[in-house]
């Protein structure tokens, strides 16, 4: 092979794909969506913030906003219906979207858990199963990522966060059996799980000296995470680099897991 042919780097672009990014109104889902977008990417932003998603939808070269409570019924049907009715296809599904509650188990009663578990676990099962059924009844590859956490693999400790490890830790799991069903369907389940990275949903974690000094110890590397340090794993699973990876966990977390 001539080595002045040879071009890596052109297998991570996303000319001509549709993206999905769910909550993209703020924190990672936002870096998420304006990465995509670089590449090539058209992106359907969604989230309930309408207003966020308008502005961030008007920066990009080519997005749809579409503002959505997830935990609605069928909201994920609704949400791959209207990218499908605006581009005409779907190739990505960045299943971001997620809230967190540190409560203390004995303290955070059924309802709460429940209704966490409902955010972080079953609305984005709800996605990916719609953008599957598209996919399949369309014969059109796809790739799902699903954002998961460290704490889908370890326990909170000092933290306190009982319904978000219990959904994280799901997130993993449902990535894999989801990829282990449509493998042979052409769609590829796979999963982020990031270490401490400061977003909205964290900041008063970030700003307190003890927060900040528990999550910096914990990781080999010393440090929390820094904007742009998800975008490599972003890229490999969204593109057709990543062709021969399904029910993978990537986790982009200092060795926060490792040790």
């Amino acid at each position: 092979m001539n080595a002045d042919a040879l071009d890596p780097l052109a297998s991570f672009r996303l000319d001509d794909r549709v993206a999905i990014v769910t909550g993209a109104s703020s924190g990672l889902g936002e870096r998420f969506a304006r990465v995509l977008a670089a590449v090539g990417a058209s992106v359907v932003v969604a989230a309930r913030r309408g207003d966020r998603l308008d502005a961030l939808a008007a920066e990009l070269p080519d997005a749809l906003s579409v503002p959505v409570d997830l935990t609605a019924p069928d909201a994920g049907e609704t949400l791959i219906a209207a990218a499908v009715e605006h581009y005409g296809r779907l190739d990505i599904v960045v299943n971001n979207a997620g809230a967190s509650t540190a409560v203390a188990a004995l303290d955070f009663d059924v309802d709460s858990f429940r209704r966490e578990i409902e955010i972080d676990l079953v609305a984005p099962y709800g996605v990916a199963r719609a953008a599957a059924a598209w996919a399949i009844g369309a014969s059109h590859a796809l790739s799902i990522i699903n954002i998961g956490s460290v704490l889908g693999t370890v326990g909170g400790g000092r933290l306190r966060v009982p319904g978000y490890t219990a959904a994280k830790g799901g997130i993993h799991n449902l990535t894999r059996e989801l990829a282990s069903e449509w493998a042979r369907k052409g769609i590829r389940v796979n999963a982020i799980a990031p270490g401490w990275f400061e977003t909205e949903m964290n900041s008063e974690m970030f700003a307190d000296d003890r927060s900040s000094a528990y999550m910096s110890d914990g990781a080999p590397m010393g440090r929390a995470g820094i904007e742009g340090e998800l975008d490599g794993a972003l890229l490999l699973l969204a593109s057709d680099t990543s062709s021969f990876m399904t029910g993978s966990i990537i986790a982009v977390d200092g060795g926060w897991t490792a040790v």
